[in-house]
């Protein structure tokens, strides 16, 4: 399996080209803003129009993780759907594929800014997972938390990529490493925030995804980073 590898926390923790963050020893597939039924959701509102088919790209990223991994549980870090409706939106088709893959996993939804109220989908909903050192939130709030949200992406040859950004706490006092203390999960479809620059957006300070950061970049074409734009 293609990925790369780093230690957040103490954890090994595998970065995979999809966006999906791996944890080998939990058997645990994290993944942020899927933002699942956004087509649906912008024609609903009378906004711009997409192909109705970002859905189904997504599921099927999803489902090739799964079986590429052997995922026992999978963690969804918030805006898994566009908005509160959009799960109730989906085609009948897409919602059956989602419970294909939910079936025989634990499988828990954090809540985001964008689907702050459980779903009709099943499995378990939180504001907050905590697992043996780590803390999955959809925005970051403390020490040795993995999040979602920001949509982090860094120019790469002129071109806005979407990366990991692991934040990077201050050296020990051998000077002989940094430790990660907050880990950002990216988005592979959404406009996303420029690792390279810090927010003007007051409302993103808290968890900086800019502040003293370094990028994992992983493969794959993304569309032009929008500066600004939030999940």
């Amino acid at each position: 399996m293609n990925g790369h590898a780093f230690f957040f926390a103490g954890v090994r923790l595998t970065a995979l080209p999809s966006g999906a963050l791996w944890w080998p020893a939990e058997r645990l597939l994290c993944v942020s803003d899927l933002h699942l039924g956004k087509a649906e959701r912008l024609a609903r509102r009378g906004g711009t129009l997409l192909p109705p088919y970002e859905t189904q790209a997504t599921l099927a990223r999803l489902e090739a993780d799964l079986e590429a991994t052997g995922a026992e549980r999978v963690l969804c870090l918030g805006d898994s759907f566009d908005d509160g409706a959009a799960a109730d939106g989906l085609a009948e088709p897409e919602r059956l594929w989602l419970r294909r893959l939910m079936t025989g996993r634990d499988w828990i939804w954090i809540l985001g800014n964008h689907d702050p109220a459980p779903t009709a989908c099943g499995g378990s909903h939180r504001a907050t997972a905590v697992l043996g050192p780590l803390t999955f939130r959809h925005i970051a709030e403390g020490e040795a938390e993995v999040s979602g949200h920001y949509h982090p992406k860094c120019a790469l040859a002129g071109r806005a990529r979407p990366c990991f950004l692991p934040r990077r706490a201050a050296a020990d006092p051998a000077g002989l490493r940094r430790l990660y203390r907050r880990a950002l999960v990216p988005r592979s479809r959404t406009g996303g925030a420029d690792a390279a620059r810090r927010p003007r957006d007051p409302d993103r300070r808290q968890g900086d995804p800019a502040a003293d950061a370094a990028a994992r970049l992983r493969r794959g074409r993304a569309p032009p980073a929008s500066r600004g734009e939030r999940g």
